[in-house]
């Protein structure tokens, strides 16, 4: 039994199945990074629901969908490159001058208290990241998508958690900050398998947890499915708040006006540059704060969330967003966007070989990356451009910093010379496009 404990351990993490004794910790610095662990996990379940939803004769994950979603994800954990997690820091802040109890670490109470805790704390950010348009404008992201899968689930905030620490702060005043950080990664994680439409609704369980029918109506954008079911891990805290709703009719995801782009950049910041640009044009000191901190919905006159009548009827049949590029345009996406994958595991984990401004310059250079391959989804016109430049810039950096990219077999080199094929294609086309405007010109 204990080597099958053992060995169950990682998988169990995202069902919330750990143990008080498995997961408590002294300190901080104790407790593993259980996201960066889950990630083999990820990809062998979004594997298996590519094989499920096939079973099931049900819509695959799109290609660019998908690259959509785990772009944002990687955008999400870019920050963590240069700063600690700014909920950590601010709880051990509070904690470490304010606390009233100091509950022990090893307390299987404490542990509870603290799964509690955060999944209390988790509602409220949740509901407020829907009620108050400051937060939607971080939370949308996570809301763009028009398909319902694992990779979903992935498409997370870049900027959200800027906002949201303050939920957790009551629990800094007796709960240890190594009790939250494990409670704090269990309830990301848990939220992972739920993001599915191959699990059907599972009996009694759908009153008590957060279930993957539950969370379908979350993300849905049918009126009957707006702002319901804000939960984590349990569903109790929507039954008690009022804030509860069954999954009925067919779920139409995404968000009531949806985004006609695959670039994730825009797909983080198109909220916050509405709510800034809507401010700045409305007038009345009132009205300009009620743009920021009243719902995304509301209109001067209007109740703080708007009205449920403004909300649009799903369209029938239901149209989603996608531009037409050729298989060779995808699969040359997904190879470049692994590597820059690659790149960010090796970053993260050898992170101390590099100076700062390294880092910085990297982070930089992923953005890019991600921006240009979503616009090379888009089909916009000037996207080959964008990745001849890019594919330029790796190659002149590898020139400046004079890495050792002759060697034979290296991954460097290997690198070197995939940048280099690639700056050759897309400067062979970008040439042939542009003969062919000026031909179309001189006749």
């Amino acid at each position: 039994m204990e080597i099958v404990q053992k060995l169950s351990e990682r998988p169990r993490r995202l069902l919330y199945l750990s143990t008080p004794n498995e997961t408590s910790f002294e300190t901080v610095e104790e407790v593993p990074e259980y996201v960066t662990e889950a990630i083999p996990y990820f990809v062998l379940l979004m594997g298996l629901e590519v094989v499920v939803l096939a079973a099931q004769g049900k819509q695959l994950p799109r290609a660019n969908d998908a690259f959509s979603s785990i772009s944002a994800g990687l955008l999400s954990l870019l920050h963590g490159l240069l700063f600690r997690a700014v909920e950590l820091v601010c709880y051990i802040w509070v904690y470490d001058r304010f606390f009233l109890i100091s509950l022990p670490w090893n307390s299987p109470w404490t542990w509870l208290l603290g799964f509690l805790g955060v999944d209390f704390g988790y509602y409220w950010v949740h509901r407020c990241g829907h009620e108050v348009n400051l937060l939607w404008a971080g939370h949308q992201a996570h809301h763009s998508s028009e398909d319902y899968n694992l990779t979903t689930a992935l498409r997370q905030s870049a900027i959200l958690k800027l906002f949201t620490w303050i939920f957790y702060m009551p629990m800094a005043l007796c709960v240890p900050p190594s009790i939250f950080c494990v409670h704090n990664q269990f309830n990301l994680l848990y939220q992972f398998w739920i993001h599915t439409e191959t699990i059907e609704k599972l009996g009694p369980l759908e009153y008590i947890i957060n279930t993957p029918s539950h969370h379908r109506v979350h993300h849905g954008r049918n009126p009957y499915c707006i702002d319901k079911n804000y939960g984590g891990t349990l569903i109790v805290w929507d039954l008690l708040f009022g804030t509860f709703q069954q999954e009925e009719t067919r779920v139409v995801y995404g968000l009531v006006h949806p985004l006609s782009t695959w670039e994730p950049i825009t797909a983080q910041l198109c909220q916050l540059n509405h709510i800034i640009t809507t401010a700045w044009r409305i007038e009345g000191l009132g009205n300009k704060l009620s743009v920021v901190f009243k719902g995304p919905g509301w209109e001067p006159g209007k109740p703080r969330l708007g009205c449920k009548e403004d909300l649009p009827q799903v369209e029938s049949p239901v149209r989603k967003y996608d531009r037409s590029v050729p298989v060779s345009v995808s699969a040359y996406v997904w190879t470049h966007f692994t590597l820059i994958l690659v790149g960010y595991l090796y970053l993260s984990v050898h992170r101390q070989d590099f100076s700062t401004v390294m880092v910085l310059a990297s982070v930089l250079y992923v953005c890019f990356s991600l921006s240009t391959f979503g616009l090379l989804y888009d089909n916009w016109k000037f996207s080959p451009v964008m990745e001849l430049v890019r594919c330029a810039v790796f190659i002149m950096a590898c020139e400046v910093m004079d890495m050792p990219r002759y060697l034979v077999l290296s991954p460097l080199s290997a690198l070197y010379v995939v940048y280099m094929g690639s700056s050759l294609l897309w400067g062979g086309l970008a040439l042939q496009r542009w003969r062919f405007t000026v031909k179309g010109h001189v006749h």
